[in-house]
């Protein structure tokens, strides 16, 4: 089944937007205010009607590529470790799904946080073009484990991805940050993760406005270079948003939430971002944010993913030379791409925000696959040594997207002989998707060595499977999970 893009269009986005940045500050937290509040009615009443055909399946394909990205982070050894806390200290009710080898059931918190912390750590996990912002990697944990609790069919589960999806692009896209400085997976997480919690358990829009306002709240300022220099903690953040997340909504029920203008106070206020309201609410119900996002077949950060792919077109025209005779590699890259400029990275998370890193690995190696990005490419002597040839400059066709993320590899051999290839925007897109079965395919490499049922499991959400739609998630869940 193909994406009908007629159906499910982002193209409004990327042409009528202003940015306001010389608007009255009173004036503007006003009309945030009447837009936000347009945009938590319309998410509530959409919670109770089918999707489109053409954003259903977006939303399941996210669904099943980001459980697919969490069995791939369940592995890593700093997770398993992290994963016996979340259960060592959890309540005992038998709740929600760990999407690991285990298999363990437990309380939805936990299960939330367990998912939360894997989902992101191997950069498998889909993200969003139009803007910094992983829209189900942040909703995801905290909505799987609260629908598993309250015993949701799957079908319901993939309307509220795409309306979690939906409520919490639209904020990103509304408060874009003018620089790096802010890292999207602290700014957005707690948001994703109550607006998907508020949705599962239907809360009203006032109910919904309280969570989600409160959840704003308590978003943190995690430093972008946080994932730059390699600090884990940065991979915990999605963890520790879909806690907050349910918590913000445990709270609303109560009456404990936050105010009409918190989330445009926090983001243009305190963390200085541009404003663009008209992100807030322009095409609801036409205009689809699942139809934006992007998948991933590289380990790495997506801004590297167009040199990675012109590395991988160079080598196929090495004709008999030996990469180890390259001289010096530069890197032509948008602005986004030059901020990944650690030569040395000392952990496989500053590997994967690492330009120099990704284009020698790639290069050295002929994948940018999770092996170019394990602990022992941090010390190869070849990979070490083509790092340091590798030289960064602006790339001239970069503009705003689809075109933010360029790259043009030149390859510069020892004797001044030299190759080039560019890759004006890297595949995964909606305007250059991968195929189901290239995506079905990724599952398999990501779950298939711990969930062997895994990838046909979620391949049939893909595909639209009726009677996999209709399965009540906790079935879902522990199908993935089967051993046998």
């Amino acid at each position: 089944m193909r994406l009908d893009r007629g159906d499910c269009t982002m193209g409004p986005f990327s042409q009528t937007l202003v940015i306001l940045m010389n608007a009255d500050p009173k004036e503007s937290r006003e009309l945030a205010g009447r837009e936000l509040a347009a945009l938590f009615d319309w998410t509530a009443e959409a919670a109770g009607g089918p999707l489109p055909p053409a954003a259903q399946h977006r939303a399941a394909t996210i669904l099943a590529d980001d459980i697919g990205a969490i069995i791939a982070g369940s592995r890593e050894p700093q997770v398993v470790k992290a994963r016996a806390g979340f259960l060592a200290t959890a309540s005992g009710a038998r709740e929600a799904t760990v999407f690991a080898r285990t298999g363990a059931v437990t309380d939805r918190a936990a299960a939330a946080c367990a998912n939360g912390m894997a989902i992101t750590w191997c950069e498998l996990d889909e993200g969003f073009r139009l803007a910094s912002c992983h829209g189900g990697a942040y909703a995801i944990p905290a909505l799987l484990a609260e629908a598993e609790a309250r015993d949701l069919t799957t079908e319901e589960v993939v309307r509220a991805v795409a309306l979690a999806y939906e409520l919490t692009t639209r904020i990103a896209l509304a408060y874009p940050f003018p620089g790096f400085y802010v890292h999207p997976h602290a700014a957005f997480a707690t948001i994703g993760a109550a607006a998907a919690v508020s949705l599962v358990r239907r809360h009203s829009a006032a109910t919904m406005q309280a969570a989600v306002t409160g959840a704003a709240s308590m978003t943190f300022a995690g430093p972008f270079d946080t994932a730059v220099e390699g600090s884990l903690v940065r991979n915990g953040w999605t963890a520790a948003g879909a806690w907050i997340g349910m918590q913000a909504c445990n709270w609303a029920e109560v009456g404990i939430g936050g105010g009409l203008h918190t989330i445009h106070d926090v983001f243009a206020t305190s963390f200085r971002t541009r404003v663009r309201l008209e992100a807030l609410t322009v095409g609801l119900g036409d205009v689809w944010s699942v139809a934006s996002g992007y998948h991933k077949m590289f380990a790495c950060c997506n801004y590297a993913h167009a040199a990675v792919e012109a590395c991988l077109q160079l080598r196929q025209r090495l004709d008999g030379r030996s990469v180890d005779d390259i001289r010096e590699i530069v890197v032509e890259a948008g602005p986004s791409g030059l901020a990944l400029s650690a030569v040395e990275p000392e952990t496989v998370l500053s590997a994967k925000f690492s330009m120099p890193h990704a284009v020698a690995a790639t290069t050295r190696l002929g994948t940018g696959g999770a092996s170019a990005f394990t602990f022992d490419t941090l010390t190869d002597p070849g990979i070490s040594r083509l790092r340091e040839r590798v030289r960064l400059v602006p790339c001239a066709e970069a503009g705003p997207p689809p075109r933010d993320r360029p790259g043009r590899v030149t390859w510069t051999f020892s004797d001044g002989a030299s190759l080039t290839e560019f890759v004006l925007n890297p595949r995964g897109g909606a305007d250059q998707p991968f195929d189901e079965p290239s995506l079905i395919a990724k599952l398999a490499d990501n779950a298939g060595a711990d969930c062997p049922r895994a990838a046909d499991e979620l391949a049939a959400l893909m595909t639209g499977d009726a009677l996999a739609l209709a399965r009540t998630w906790r079935e879902t869940a522990a199908r993935i999970v089967a051993q046998s």
